[in-house]
């Protein structure tokens, strides 16, 4: 599930000084979501279209996110010498 953070809304270039009152309007909690973000499925069922452009810009960033830890991952598996011992176990 896709989470949006204020990141997200930067990435999109959102006036943060309307997202806060839009916030109050359809009945979310600014302050949780700057402190743990908001699930997308959350900000869609406001019906509001204006969502997508941030939604798009946190599925950018969690992909981004996942690749960057799978090249890690990789990169740390091939710098650990092999486990073998000698004899080939």
């Amino acid at each position: 599930m896709t989470r949006v953070t204020i990141q997200d809304l930067r990435a999109a270039r959102y006036c943060l000084a309307g997202v806060r009152p839009w916030f109050r309007r359809h009945g979310l909690d600014w302050q949780d979501f700057l402190d743990r973000g908001i699930d997308a499925d959350a900000l869609r069922a406001t019906g509001d279209a204006l969502v997508e452009p941030v939604i798009t810009q946190a599925e950018a960033r969690e992909t981004t996110q996942a690749r960057t830890r799978e090249a890690e991952a990789q990169v740390t598996a091939q710098a650990m010498p092999s486990m073998e011992t000698s004899d080939g176990r």
